[in-house]
């Protein structure tokens, strides 16, 4: 690993840990996500620290992903770690995105402020399921765009758009005669109108996860990415970086459910010893320590898939589901450790299990995953066989 990003990382938990973490029990922390005076005051103490985005340079280069790696998953040692260093989904995904294909002058007007932690952004994908809409198949878009004159007319309904409430700017992917496109736009428009806030089992991300109608929402022409019909290319280039980047910010968070599990154990007694000494619990956390081992290197590895360049479209796959379930067993076994206190709000344990377990479901349920996996391993037999 680079000496910078050690660096890096190494100011990222200090603040984290030091700065962030006393912010947990904040009244500002709500089903829906963090208050934005809330994310504003974090992110100020960040700039101040000198590790506000720290995964893009001063001079708008990324760290690596490997390097990426080591730093989203200290900032992740906290539910608001994330919110507060502007390492966290969907913002970092959109930045990086942006970074790849907007043109200049998209960068300066809706890139720069994202960067600089001025702005939350939202990605418009993900529509109703009771309307046949896009959800793990994105080929299944209903929301349609249409050109008038200069301007792109979209009209349709997304879900589950997670920070739409209270973000400034918007991507938002529908259809045309050609395919998909993607397009820039400024919020709130009085076009994309909020049904209502979903409730949902995470609570981390501010503006929670929005149900969305857009209705005549008309945008120039010079804010769509790209070309019209070229949606789906550029959702790739977003889509393995943020799979991973998930990967990386729920690995610290374990990480920290994990110090708390043991030092439970270590200080609670029962039927005459601390509760490390019972099998049935230090072997639960010694598990722990194997799938945290084991979802570091996965991260590592599709990291450095990333970094020569590949897509790594299969191999994000494999981590995703690897990383995800892995995490899972592991805030899993720290409730289970704790006993009551692992289900109360005593300590962050509790909303770590719940964020980790719709991790489970974002960027793609295991099962997708798993069955595109399974899609390549036949077409690398028949290729075999020619």
């Amino acid at each position: 690993m680079t000496e910078r990003a050690q660096k890096i990382a190494a100011k990222v938990e200090a603040f984290v840990r030091d700065a962030v973490v006393p912010y947990e029990a904040d009244e500002r922390c709500g089903g829906h996500g963090p208050a934005d005076t809330l994310v504003h005051a974090l992110r100020e103490k960040a700039r101040a620290a000198g590790v506000l985005t720290p995964h893009i340079l001063p001079d708008g280069s990324h760290l690596t992903q490997r390097e990426t790696a080591i730093v989203l998953r200290r900032s992740g040692l906290s539910p608001l770690g994330p919110l507060a260093c502007n390492t966290a989904a969907p913002d970092e995904g959109n930045m990086y995105l942006l970074g790849k294909v907007a043109s200049a002058e998209q960068k300066a007007r809706f890139l720069d402020p994202l960067v600089a932690g001025a702005a939350r952004s939202a990605f418009f994908m993900t529509e109703p399921a009771e309307d046949g809409g896009a959800g793990s198949d994105p080929s299944m878009m209903q929301t349609t765009c249409r050109l008038d004159g200069n301007h792109w007319v979209i009209n349709g309904r997304k879900k589950f758009i997670t920070g739409a409430e209270g973000a400034s700017v918007g991507i938002v992917m529908a259809k045309s005669d050609d395919g998909a496109c993607m397009f820039l736009v400024d919020l709130p428009d009085p076009a994309i109108r909020t049904t209502r806030v979903i409730d949902t089992i995470d609570s981390s991300m501010p503006g929670g996860h929005a149900e969305i109608d857009i209705v005549d929402l008309r945008v120039p022409a010079d804010q769509m990415l790209g070309a019209s019909g070229e949606g789906f290319k550029y959702a790739q280039i977003r889509l393995s970086p943020a799979r991973l980047s998930h990967c990386m910010r729920w690995l610290g968070l374990a990480i920290r459910a994990q110090e708390i599990a043991c030092d439970y154990a270590n200080r609670r007694h029962a039927f005459g010893k601390p509760l490390i000494d019972h099998e049935g619990v230090g072997f639960m956390l010694a598990d722990n320590l194997i799938d945290l081992q084991q979802a570091e290197l996965m991260i590592d590895w599709c990291a450095g898939v990333l970094d020569i360049g590949s897509l790594g479209t299969a191999e994000s796959s494999m981590a995703k589901v690897a990383v995800s379930e892995a995490l899972f067993r592991v805030a899993d076994r720290c409730v289970q450790a704790m006993g009551g206190t692992g289900v109360s709000g005593d300590t962050i344990v509790e909303q770590a299990f719940r964020e980790i377990r719709a991790f489970r479901i974002y960027d793609g349920p295991s099962e997708v995953h798993r069955w595109s996996l399974a899609k390549k391993i036949k077409r690398d037999w028949k290729a075999a066989q020619a």
